[in-house]
């Protein structure tokens, strides 16, 4: 095939294009393309998360210091547990005084959970699963790049191939108009059929135009995929005819989005066994030491104006708490069905998914067995269009057919040379589309990848 240089603009210079093949467009789309990198980061968030969920595992650790100055009045009576006022100890004044003193605490309290009936290891699991889905999501994402950036590919190819021919078509009216314009001068033709030569030649001329701004609009389209500003392709087989058995079988059961959906299924079940493994008590073993000092004495007097500044009484202590969630029941049977609503959807969409793969696929198989069918008519075709072309210019000369005639052959012999380009190609692009439907592009980008 020939090379051309793709316009970034009609009317503007030729950019200079960088020569690539398919399966390096393919390698550079996924290198560069900014959705396969968001993903990525999303399956190192996921990975992190794991990580996180593993520190459940830790004992808890909390250092404490405070240092203030308040009134000493106190009372006697309960407050439930709150976060907005703040608790003092001691005896209760007789009455109230807003004598203030510093007070200080140091403190530092371990807890430690040591069995939790398997809780945290379901919230690893169920973190472990989410990155087991985000990773798949990963793949899924450089396939569908991967595909894109090939049919892109296919799409440059074709706009190539129409500017190849509508330029011979071009050289050909301009070779006509030219013999045409001698035989009007000799008076052998009449004006008329000039006229018509020159029309056809600017019809050439805009069919010239219109399928170089097919090229720069699918060389725009792939550049998208590969963050440069001008590429052409590179000669392959892409007018040969590849084997018949390629992808003759297989199905789409490994397709990355059916293995992703799997995953989500997956991830949707190991959230529901952390709902599962919530309604236990939680055992604690804790540890705290801390020490306090205070301006006020328990005879109700004050000490110096900096008393208090410093810790100096000291207590330690060790428990074993237990706590149980005893009314959590209801909300957490609530969590357990949401969960399971949502393992049930996330199964019914993997149906919906293996069943519009297996569709497609059965599209993309019957979209080549047309194309062969079609790209085995094409050398017939072609060949008679050359042989109407042939008469048409012979009956001309001898003066038995009109300019029509001439233009109406040249026509056909264009549109066939098109026509059968196109047909080969498309038969390498079903060939990627059964390939995209059942999910492993390799084997296409190694046939795609030989030499002629």
């Amino acid at each position: 095939m020939l090379r051309f240089s793709l316009l970034l603009f009609l009317a503007g210079p030729l950019a200079r294009a960088e020569i690539v093949t398919l399966d390096e467009a393919v390698r550079r789309a996924l290198a560069r393309y900014g959705a396969v990198r968001v993903s990525a980061e999303k399956s190192a968030e996921a990975a992190q998360a794991i990580a996180l969920a593993r520190t459940a595992y830790l004992p808890r650790a909390d250092f404490l210091g405070q240092v203030n100055r308040a009134t000493r009045n106190n009372l006697f009576g309960m407050v439930f547990p709150q976060a907005t006022l703040p608790g003092i100890s001691g005896p209760p004044l007789a009455e109230n005084s807003m004598t203030n003193v510093f007070g200080t605490i140091v403190g530092f309290t371990v807890s430690w959970e040591p069995f939790d009936f398997g809780l945290r290891k379901a919230e690893v699991g169920a973190a472990e699963a989410q990155k087991r889905r985000a990773e798949l999501g990963v793949e899924r994402t450089r396939f569908e790049v991967a595909t894109a950036t090939a049919d892109a590919y296919f799409t440059l190819l074709a706009a190539e191939e129409m500017v190849k021919w509508a330029e011979a078509a071009r050289r050909r009216s301009v070779a006509i108009e030219e013999i045409v314009g001698a035989q009007v001068r000799a008076e052998l033709r009449p004006g008329l059929d000039l006229t018509r030569a020159k029309a056809e030649t600017a019809l050439a001329e805009s069919q010239k135009i219109q399928a170089e701004q097919a090229v720069a609009m699918a060389q725009a389209n792939l550049s998208q995929y590969l963050g440069v500003t001008a590429v052409e392709t590179s000669p392959a087989r892409w007018l040969e005819a590849p084997p018949a058995e390629l992808f003759s079988s297989g199905d789409a059961k490994a397709h990355p989005a059916v293995r992703e959906q799997s995953a989500a299924i997956d991830a949707s079940q190991a959230r529901q066994k952390v709902v599962d493994k919530t309604y236990y008590p939680k055992f604690a073993v804790q540890g705290s030491t801390y020490a306090r000092g205070s301006g006020a004495n328990p005879d109700f007097t004050t000490g110096g104006a900096f008393a208090g500044l410093g810790p100096n009484i000291v207590n330690w202590g060790t428990a074993l708490t237990v706590t149980f969630p005893a009314w959590s029941l209801p909300g957490l049977r609530i969590q357990k069905e949401i969960e399971a609503a949502r393992t049930r959807s996330e199964q019914e969409r993997l149906k919906q998914i293996q069943q519009d793969l297996e569709a497609r696929l059965e599209r993309a198989r019957a979209q080549l067995t047309g194309a062969r069918r079609l790209a085995a008519q094409m050398p017939v075709l072609k060949e008679s269009a050359r042989a109407t072309q042939v008469q048409a210019q012979a009956r001309y000369q001898a003066g038995l057919a009109t300019m029509v005639e001439i233009a109406d052959a040249e026509r056909l012999v264009t549109q066939t040379n098109i026509d059968d380009s196109l047909a080969r190609l498309a038969v390498w692009r079903a060939l990627l589309n059964v390939a995209a439907a059942q999910g492993n592009l390799e084997p296409f980008l190694n046939l795609a990848g030989g030499k002629p």
